[in-house]
């Protein structure tokens, strides 16, 4: 179109619009014009055609239409390409939106950064171009895509078997199925302010798993699909609250300068390596990967909680044992040797006992604890009356070293172990999630994962007797998560069972976002012939229900074509142009007769809500 084109030459002569790509930065004379930018708005007047366009002539002055040239600018026709204001690259960028490499004031900045990516994981919808909603252009989208949805297909799963038709308890744990974004955003409404734990195993963007976008915008999808969520997150968390990310080397650089921008990087805590397995011959030329990271972030590094963790496995704290322990007393219990000397003067613990040598700076425990020690048999007495006490550390009661940032007593799940699930890929240990969960919760604390996959993080936290949320769109939910958790109810003896005396009880709520073009799949699956499908189109086009890149106009000029694909094929295609982006029922829709939501629908969502 000359216009357009016309109108980008003219911005394209203003270095100020200009990015090192070359390319328009829609949003900077966006603020240029709503500013009344003097060089803009002659740059403009100067132009014969953009004159006719956007100026309108009072007796002998020229007057600026403001609104219809953001209008434009704005449009989706004008440099669709420069949908956001961040050059098309991931990199640093400072204040002024410079990209840089070395500077005190950084951010990291990737394309889209300024959008919402929704982010569909289900299996048929991987290779689709996903919608980015922008935060500036686009906020009435953003606003519908991010406000509370309607929950249904809501039931209660306790030991006992299951319960319809609800309401929900805030006692309740809770198992969503549903797009994690818009997930979150609705558990805002209710939990914002109170999850103490929130740990999360999000796909790794290796190419394998739900992003493999075109090379282009791989990073900057992922990134901004994490952006998103991870806001969210932080709203939610408590202010003694952590936040754990399960992550490997594809992204974990990126992931860290994002975790700092979002939480702060005072609120970073650590990066722990977890050594999931050990080597093996490697025919590329690289080195075998055989770790993984978890980022640790609080909310508030004042006020987060912590409580110390102990392990007895790893290889150092072994090692230490076996050189260490070498002592058994009378009835056969090994232990070491551990001195009980004050590391500075105490002129109240210099005292004598049974005419031993007295440590130079006092003992380091009172003559009430010795003698307690002395009758439990825990004192180890020297051969001689020139030597110091020390006591005994009895291995059976050793509860092993602090844990460290690198973690190598915890393994990858064996392929034959009972705690495998039907989980493709990605199944993490429960002693893992045990080890984060004890780490900054207490019993009754509320943990959050909204990306659940086989649900270990919902299955070993109640087991532990914590409160817990788990979101997860794909449809194994059913199959493998669910299922998974009834055995839980029922006692179920694998992972960390033993360890926690677990004997089953408890309960969970399971509820769905409610689907807005549900009944369209419905009739599209129904469809017999090629005229059923044509309307279901024609209706989905109407109500605003097919994907928003996809133009009306387009359709009709591409009906011939549609004419001659086979039934199948219309139905797939008509699928593919449903937006499942736009699938989920807002709260506010809740009474409109069009959605047609269920009493009991509506009764779990207003009491989960709060609406009475």
């Amino acid at each position: 179109m000359r216009f357009l084109d016309e109108l980008e030459k003219v911005l394209k002569a203003d270095e100020r619009f200009i990015g090192e790509d070359n390319q328009v930065i829609k949003t900077k004379v966006s603020d240029a014009a709503r500013g009344t930018d003097g060089l803009l708005i002659k740059s403009l007047l100067n132009n014969e055609l953009m004159r006719e366009s956007f100026f309108t002539k009072v007796d002998d002055v020229y007057v600026f239409d403001k609104v219809k040239f953001i209008w434009v600018l704005d449009s989706k026709e004008f440099l669709p390409d420069s949908y956001t204001l961040y050059k098309n690259k991931i990199g640093l960028v400072d204040n002024q939106n410079n990209l840089i490499s070395q500077k005190q004031d950084i951010s990291l900045v990737w394309p889209y950064k300024d959008c919402v990516l929704e982010g569909g994981q289900d299996r048929e919808d991987q290779k689709r171009e996903e919608i980015f909603y922008n935060e500036t252009l686009a906020p009435d989208e953003v606003n519908r895509l991010l406000a509370p949805k309607v929950l249904g297909n809501a039931r209660r799963y306790t030991f006992d078997g299951i319960e319809e038709n609800i309401e929900f308890d805030n006692f309740d744990n809770l198992i969503i199925k549903g797009n994690n974004l818009l997930a979150l955003s609705s558990l805002l409404k209710k939990y914002e302010g109170q999850v103490q734990l929130i740990y999360i195993d999000p796909p790794y963007n290796t190419g394998s798993d739900t992003f493999n976008y075109n090379d282009k915008f791989n990073h900057s999808s992922w990134l901004t699909f994490m952006k998103n969520r991870l806001i969210l997150a932080k709203r939610l968390l408590s202010s003694t609250g952590s936040i754990f990310i399960q992550i490997d080397d594809n992204e974990d650089s990126y992931l860290k300068v994002l975790m700092d921008e979002i939480f702060g990087e005072e609120n970073f805590r650590n990066k722990i390596t977890w050594k999931r397995r050990g080597g093996s011959a490697n025919p590329s030329q690289r080195l075998n990967n055989v770790v993984e990271y978890i980022l640790w972030y609080v909310k508030d590094e004042t006020q987060f909680k912590y409580e110390p963790v102990y392990s007895l496995n790893d290889e150092n704290t072994q090692k230490y044992i076996k050189e260490r322990f070498v002592h058994v007393d009378s009835n056969g219990r090994k232990y070491m040797k551990s001195p009980i000397q004050s590391p500075n003067y105490r002129e109240n613990l210099i005292y004598d006992y049974k005419g031993y040598k007295t440590p130079k700076k006092g003992y380091s425990v009172s003559r009430k604890v010795m003698e307690q020690w002395d009758k439990e048999g825990r004192l180890d007495f020297p051969d001689s009356k020139d030597k110091n006490i020390n006591r005994k550390i009895f291995l059976d009661e050793y509860i092993g070293q602090p844990v460290n940032s690198l973690w190598t007593d915890i393994y990858v799940i064996n392929p034959m172990s009972n705690e495998r699930t039907e989980f493709s890929s990605g199944q993490k240990p429960e002693a893992l999630i045990k080890r984060i969960i004890e780490m900054v919760t207490d019993s009754d604390d509320l943990v959050l994962d909204f990306f659940m996959g086989s649900g270990t993080t919902a299955s070993v936290a109640h087991k532990m007797n914590r409160r817990y949320i788990g979101v997860e769109q794909l449809d194994y939910i059913e199959e493998i998560t669910l299922n998974r958790l009834k055995n839980v109810l029922n006692g179920d003896g694998t992972g960390i069972s033993s360890e926690v005396n677990w004997q089953g009880g408890g309960s969970f709520v399971y509820c769905e976002l409610l689907e807005d073009n549900q009944s369209l799949i419905h009739e599209l699956e129904q469809a017999t012939d090629s005229e059923s499908v044509k309307a279901i189109l024609d209706k989905a086009t109407q109500n605003g229900k097919i994907i928003p890149s996809v133009l009306p106009d387009e359709l009709k000029r591409t009906e011939e074509e549609f004419n001659n694909l086979s039934l199948e094929d219309q139905k797939r295609l008509v699928l593919e142009l449903l937006d499942k982006n736009k699938l989920y029922i807002n709260l506010s829709d809740i009474g409109d007769e069009d959605v047609n939501v269920s009493e009991s629908d509506k009764a779990f969502t207003k009491s989960f809500y709060g609406l009475y």
